[in-house]
């Protein structure tokens, strides 16, 4: 537990130092990218596969997507401002979630340290990178002037094996040495919650839900995206 709280403490004062999102949900694209390749440099033990992290999202437009078409962070740079938040959120909450966790029957079963925590929250939504295409539709003005204006579409020809799986299988392209931890893996696949369920995986979900850190990252997604819109 001290380790867990003195990462991500570490962690966040990373995220204090560039100050990249500001209270309103506003933020430096820049400082974004700055403070989570600080971050990935901090925490992740890896440092082979952290290059290739880093590597896999400069690649992939990770920097510049959007993080929805219209629902939260839908702008450039969206997805990564949103990524860092979920980050953020996680970190705040995993030493607290950690000790509560510890007091519960299933305790033994599961644990968590911080590197987890921030590789599940950055990586959750990989599947989004590069996915989205700039187009334009045709409106008219308070004045009734028509003019184009610009909006994010999901790109025809995607091709992927649902929300949370691709991300699963992005993050092992450049990260496979966890193929061998499940909670990560769990807490990336599941972040959605019940929203994104295939018919078959509803009946043991119950299990995992045993997972603290898939509860982690599905509160620090939607705290994220409800509180910061983003």
């Amino acid at each position: 537990m001290a380790e867990l709280t003195e990462k991500t403490s570490a962690l966040l004062d990373i995220f204090g130092k560039h100050a990249p999102v500001q209270k309103d949900g506003t933020f430096s694209a820049e400082a974004v990218k700055e403070t989570v390749l600080e971050m990935a440099d901090y925490i992740i033990a890896n440092k082979e596969e952290c290059s290739a992290l880093k590597a896999w999202m400069d690649s992939h437009d990770f920097w510049t997507s959007p993080a929805s078409t219209r629902f939260h962070g839908n702008v450039k740079g969206g997805l990564a401002a949103h990524s860092l938040m979920v980050a953020v959120q996680a970190l705040r909450f995993a030493p607290a979630f950690a000790e509560n966790f510890s007091l519960s029957k299933i305790s033994d079963n599961f644990s968590f340290t911080a590197e987890d925590v921030f590789i599940a929250a950055l990586s959750h939504d990989f599947c989004k990178a590069g996915t989205y295409a700039m187009e334009s539709k045709k409106t008219k003005d308070f004045n009734g002037n028509w003019k184009y204006e610009p909006y994010y579409k999901t790109k025809s020809d995607l091709r992927n094996l649902g929300h949370g799986g691709e991300s699963v299988l992005l993050l092992l392209d450049s990260m496979p040495s966890l193929l061998k931890n499940r909670t990560v893996l769990e807490a990336v696949k599941f972040h959605m919650g019940f929203s994104d369920l295939a018919p078959m995986e509803t009946y043991n979900y119950s299990n995992i839900l045993q997972n603290p850190l898939v509860l982690l990252i599905q509160l620090a997604d939607q705290s994220a995206a409800q509180w910061w819109d983003l």
